[in-house]
């Protein structure tokens, strides 16, 4: 089993940056894809960011390519998003998952993660 535990959300203002973590316990992750995922207000959750398990395989949504980095410290059993240029379409609550399929990359659906943190909360107000 593996716990998954987000820090790092707050209120910034539009173009601030922030970075997010994710401490794995349990088990280490470093066999595991991993990916953020986030939940605006009256919406449903939409993929950010994928890493794979050694993580050479990296992808984005749209939304956020070019302004967002996803990487892993498989040492410290850790994810992590930089989330540059924040815009107040940002704003959600920002949870990190764990996958238990075996492939190299990296994935994009829900339905692919085994393992969820509970979020945390980034506002970026304009």
């Amino acid at each position: 089993q593996v716990q998954l535990v987000e820090s790092g959300g707050a209120l910034v203002q539009a173009g601030d940056s922030l970075r997010l973590s994710c401490a794995a316990s349990g088990r280490t992750v470093d066999n595991y894809a991993m990916g953020w995922f986030r939940q605006a207000p009256g919406k449903e959750r939409e993929f950010v960011a994928g890493i794979g398990r050694i993580g050479s395989n990296i992808g984005y949504a749209a939304a956020v390519k070019g302004r967002f980095t996803i990487s892993r410290d498989n040492a410290k059993n850790t994810l992590y998003l930089q989330m540059n240029s924040l815009k107040p379409g940002d704003t959600a609550v920002y949870s990190c998952a764990a996958s238990r399929l075996t492939g190299w990359g990296y994935y994009l659906g829900e339905s692919d993660y085994a393992y969820w943190g509970q979020g945390t909360q980034v506002t970026v107000s304009s």
